[in-house]
């Protein structure tokens, strides 16, 4: 019976990492094929918005927050056509993954500690429903899916809080979060000069 309980959980975690994989080779396709495009018709607004980095990182952290309303690969491309140097491509993509970080933990507080109130329920009707029986099924392992695939982070981790689980533990399986941001990272990087060469 074990066995068949983790054999679910591997498969749960594989077909969402395929999901993961499947929507970032669209973006990466779209990238690509409307590079020129972007780059002769947003010139002008790419510069603007890369010289104000504060503000980036402030949308970012409250979409983080906000499930994840704008998918950081946006900002990692945004880089890209900005042509950063792969150091402050490394500096930028690191403080995307400590607010992405940050962003869970305020998600699991607010579940924690605000989920008797009118304003969740609300929202847990809107958002999170969908996202409880499988919180129920796979628990904290929920949570390392999540991290890892496009699952919506924020959404899991106020689930996770909501129901306390143990924060602790929380806190140890989110660091999977920095595997997927160094590895998109990477790819978002590489990828386009595969095609290049």
């Amino acid at each position: 019976m074990k066995n068949d309980t983790e054999e679910t959980r591997s498969g749960f975690l594989f077909k969402n990492i395929l999901r993961g994989i499947l929507w970032f080779a669209v973006v990466i396709a779209v990238f690509l094929l409307a590079e020129e495009y972007i780059r002769s018709a947003f010139q002008s607004d790419i510069e603007a918005l890369q010289d104000k980095p504060v503000l980036l990182f402030m949308v970012f952290f409250a979409s983080e927050v906000l499930f994840g309303l704008i998918p950081p690969e946006f900002f990692m491309l945004l880089w890209m056509l900005h042509k950063v140097s792969l150091a402050e491509y490394i500096i930028n993509l690191s403080v995307l993954t400590v607010l992405s970080y940050l962003a869970g933990i305020i998600g699991y507080l607010i579940g924690n500690n605000f989920s008797r109130t009118r304003a969740y329920k609300k929202l847990y009707v809107r958002y999170l429903l969908q996202y409880e029986h499988q919180l129920r099924r796979y628990g904290l392992f929920l949570v390392l899916v999540a991290a890892i695939t496009p699952i919506p982070y924020s959404a899991t981790c106020m689930l996770a809080g909501s129901v306390n689980l143990s924060f602790r533990d929380f806190l140890l399986i989110s660091i999977a979060r920095i595997v997927r941001f160094a590895a998109y990272g990477y790819l978002v990087w590489a990828f386009p000069n595969w095609f290049s060469a």
